[in-house]
């Protein structure tokens, strides 16, 4: 692995987890010690949403659910051909019960997504030679779900298989620039086998519930100087909704990482491209956000004088923010999308960085003949999209639309695996992010 594909940062679908944890890497392995049994799904599936989202191929291994109940769970995110099931379940616990079979037999595998049953998931070497015979057959750095090694525990039996099957695989999966999550229900497993697991992971994270409330843990992140390990941060969750209490900031506390995250993003910068236009570090720029430290006032000003905004605009809560009904042109401020070829689209926020609203527009153009491989934003919430002028084509699960002037795009939980301008004038969208 070349140190440039190492250190290449990726999402886990949850910005402040981004920002405590520095972003996953390439070659990550990432435990999940989860307290409830019922904790980590809430950041697997926004890990798989976010893959989905930048069309990275990822496969699901599955040893406690069947695939039926598994694609209720994943709902919209089991209907995407990037997604490979490793169905363990069937011929594991499910012991190949005609209950089961029955899935296969009447035609429920039959979606995008490519569904695998292992024969014999009792047999730890078959097994192995599943996942890596279905690694092959992708491109690219593949992401992973194993759900769950406990699940694999009480397949196999005992501890040791799973120690020699995680020391074998960790390094394989690292070597092959894979990122893989594994889950681990905490209290079914002792502390020796948590301690060596750690010792090989390169990401242990801790999930607790405590007097009804939940807290992560960040235990280890190598290749990453963290001001956040060992703490725990409180949050809660609802489906693949997850909101940290240090988000939403106390009464009379000047939430200054707060606002200029938000600041920030909504002009398309990442904390890299701010940092070298201060003329500080990437780490500092994260410390701030997290309200770790307070910028300099030299500081302070150039990151004000870089976003367009006034100082006292890092101040201000979002209710404090001016609400203006008009903007003129001169509002308008471009923005940069860091994950899209350099000049595949354009764009300009219509109300300026610093306004708050339920709605964020833009105005997007993408020139002539040009294809954008995923989509533009990653949004949690719905968008909607009025197209002004040209000939698109837009790619939303296995479907293709085309649109032309006059026609509405509305994205409730799909999201748009492609964007190609098929015409040969530039393209012009009116964008709202709804929030």
């Amino acid at each position: 692995m070349t140190i440039e594909q190492d250190t290449i940062p990726v999402t886990t679908g949850i910005d402040y987890l981004d920002r405590l944890l520095g972003g996953l890497r390439i070659g990550d392995n990432v435990v999940w010690y989860d307290d409830a049994g019922s904790l980590a799904a809430a950041f697997y599936l926004n890990f798989i949403m976010a893959s989905q989202a930048r069309e990275k191929p990822l496969i699901y291994v599955s040893f406690d659910r069947s695939p039926k109940n598994l694609l209720d769970k994943l709902g919209s995110l089991g209907d995407s051909a990037h997604l490979t099931i490793l169905d363990c379940f069937t011929f594991g616990k499910g012991a190949g019960s005609d209950v089961f079979l029955k899935f296969y037999r009447d035609g429920s595998a039959e979606r995008a997504c490519r569904i695998l049953r292992v024969a014999d998931p009792r047999n730890d070497h078959q097994f192995m030679e599943a996942v890596y015979g279905a690694h092959g057959e992708l491109e690219g750095d593949v992401r992973f779900v194993f759900e769950s090694l406990t699940g694999m525990q009480e397949l196999w039996g005992g501890e040791e298989h799973i120690v020699n099957f995680y020391s074998h695989s960790c390094p394989r999966l690292y070597e092959l620039n894979t990122v893989a999550y594994w889950i681990i229900e905490k209290q079914a497993h002792t502390q020796r086998l948590r301690a060596r697991i750690n010792q090989i992971a390169q990401v242990a994270i801790d999930l607790s519930v405590k007097r009804g409330k939940t807290s992560l843990t960040i235990l280890k992140a190598e290749k990453r100087a963290l001001e956040t390990i060992n703490k725990p941060f409180l949050y809660w969750s609802k489906e693949r909704e997850v909101t940290f209490d240090a988000e939403t900031h106390a009464a009379g506390r000047i939430d200054l990482g707060g606002r200029l995250k938000a600041v920030r993003t909504r002009q398309g910068l990442s904390q890299t491209d701010l940092a070298k236009l201060v003329g500080v570090t990437p780490s500092t720029i994260s410390q701030v956000e997290s309200n770790m430290i307070y910028p300099s006032l030299p500081a302070l000003f150039k990151m004000a004088e870089v976003l367009s905004v006034d100082v006292s605009a890092f101040f201000k809560d979002a209710a404090e923010v001016a609400r203006p009904s008009v903007f003129s042109a001169d509002d308008a401020v471009a923005i940069k999308f860091q994950n899209l070829p350099k000049g595949s689209l354009s764009g300009m926020r219509l109300t300026g960085v610093d306004f708050e609203a339920k709605a964020d527009p833009y105005l997007l153009e993408i020139p002539a003949r040009t294809t954008l491989p995923f989509h533009f934003f990653v949004h949690k919430g719905e968008e909607f999209g009025y197209v002004l002028a040209g000939e698109l084509q837009v790619k939303i699960g296995s479907s293709l639309k085309k649109l032309k002037a006059g026609d509405v795009v509305y994205l409730t939980t799909d999201i748009p695996a492609q964007w190609k301008n098929t015409g040969t004038d530039t393209a012009r969208m009116i964008w709202a992010k709804i929030k």
